[in-house]
């Protein structure tokens, strides 16, 4: 495993230079990050390094603190899926996107360390192994269905274990999972939903949450699966027994287990649950709990921004699934009790179609051509908290500079928090 960095702060510094591999920690093979940190922390550590020209560097560290040595370590390839599920968004894409769109994730240690979702399909025996001794808990699984046969049909994948006896073994080595299920319309709704949440919730407390997500459809679905959208009377429906079977959970032991997202509650133009609801805000990033978190935060210390004296002209730009809880629960106080000169204007997924309305899968393409055609009429557009990736590039590899050379106007990058970037905007 090829060493990439080495922190100055590290006990190594000087001695092991990136490029040079970890050969072993206390006479075994070290399979990637995560195991090395493992192995590194016994009371005593031998660690056999090779530099670049094959020769072994050996270091001891006797009772010593090793849980971080500074180093960052290459994992190489990540596993990928290969299963063909009916609902894949990577499936329904185009050419042209950033790179890292395109990969079919299903690699258990990204479940552990970023919380990513994985369907366990690839994970062997010797996998789930490892998962319980070195304690790679939480992690994160798409169930979809409990049913074995709808579940290979859905993951178009003949060779599935059955998934009910592997979150057993899982849960009885003392691992914690998050589960999620994409519900897809007549499908794996109805009776399947119903059997998918009870033999989940007879998991707990091991299986601890339950997120119930509406499948997404982009235009590019040429070939593939016929699959629809929820109407909003069917995402009331789901909303209701969601909401029903929550509080029997919530009498029986002590948390709701399952969530609907917020899109079934946009969809069905319903409220939002209260804060307290959503309890530990275990999959907020899974879009539950994001919008009354926005709303609550705001509520909460909306005041402060009665201090600000300004007459600057602001655009926020937001996707159709935010923009009805923002014109509601935001637009009148800022624009009534503050006299801010604020407009929320929703954006159009033109690039992957308009069946796709959350603010994190607009393209920079989609945003510029609306704030170009407002530029006139604003001084400062403000961009959604989750459009842009570490390296402030767009879904289309527009970068952020590039959007405001083209912009010509202040443009800023919306925080959840929507007093911090209130302030921000009108400062």
């Amino acid at each position: 495993m090829k060493i990439l960095s080495v922190e100055p702060s590290s006990p190594l510094f000087g001695y092991i230079r990136p490029g040079f591999t970890v050969k072993s920690v206390n006479g075994k093979k070290v399979l990637d990050s995560i195991d090395f940190r493992f192995r590194t922390t016994d009371e005593n550590v031998a660690i056999v390094f090779e530099d670049g020209e094959g020769k072994e560097i050996d270091f001891t560290f006797e009772e010593m603190y090793t849980d971080d040595l500074g180093l960052t370590l290459d994992d190489g390839k990540i596993r990928v899926c290969k299963n063909d599920c009916i609902f894949c968004f990577i499936r329904q894409q185009p050419q042209g996107m950033r790179r890292q769109l395109y990969v079919k994730d299903e690699d258990y240690r990204l479940s552990f360390t970023h919380g990513n979702f994985v369907t366990l399909s690839n994970t062997t025996d010797e996998d789930v192994e490892r998962i319980i001794s070195q304690k790679l808990s939480p992690i994160y699984v798409s169930v979809h269905a409990t049913d074995d046969t709808l579940r290979r049909c859905m993951l178009r994948n003949e060779k599935l274990v059955p998934i009910i006896p592997r979150l057993k073994q899982l849960a009885e080595g003392g691992i914690t999972i998050h589960t999620q299920v994409v519900l897809c319309p007549e499908v794996n709704d109805g009776k399947y939903l119903k059997k998918t949440v009870e033999e989940l919730a007879a998991l707990f407390p091991d299986v601890e949450t339950l997120a119930v997500v509406p499948v997404g459809l982009t235009k590019y679905r040429d070939n593939l699966p016929n699959l629809r959208n929820y109407r909003p009377d069917e995402a009331g429906e789901i909303i209701d027994y969601i909401e029903e079977i929550q509080d029997k959970f919530l009498e029986e032991h002590g948390t709701r287990f399952v969530w609907a997202s917020d899109e079934f509650y946009v969809e069905a133009e319903r409220d939002f649950p209260a804060i307290s609801s959503y309890e530990e805000m275990s999959q907020f990033e899974n879009g539950i709990g994001m919008a009354r978190e926005i709303i609550t935060r705001f509520n909460y210390s909306k005041r402060r921004l009665k201090k600000i004296q300004s007459d600057k002209r602001v655009l926020f730009l937001t996707g159709y699934s935010a923009f009805p809880f923002l014109e509601k629960e935001i637009l009148p106080y800022v624009k009534n009790d503050l006299n801010f000169n604020l407009d929320i204007l929703p954006v159009t997924n033109h690039f992957w179609g308009k069946m796709v309305t959350v603010s994190g899968l607009l393209t920079g393409q989609d945003l510029l051509r609306v704030a170009r055609e407002k530029a006139n009429e604003y001084d400062t557009v403000v961009l959604p908290p989750n459009c842009l990736n570490n390296d402030e590039l767009f879904l289309d590899n527009l970068s952020l500079k590039q959007f405001k050379t083209a912009l010509g106007k202040e443009v800023i990058f919306g925080q959840y928090n929507m007093v911090n970037t209130l302030r921000e905007a009108f400062s």
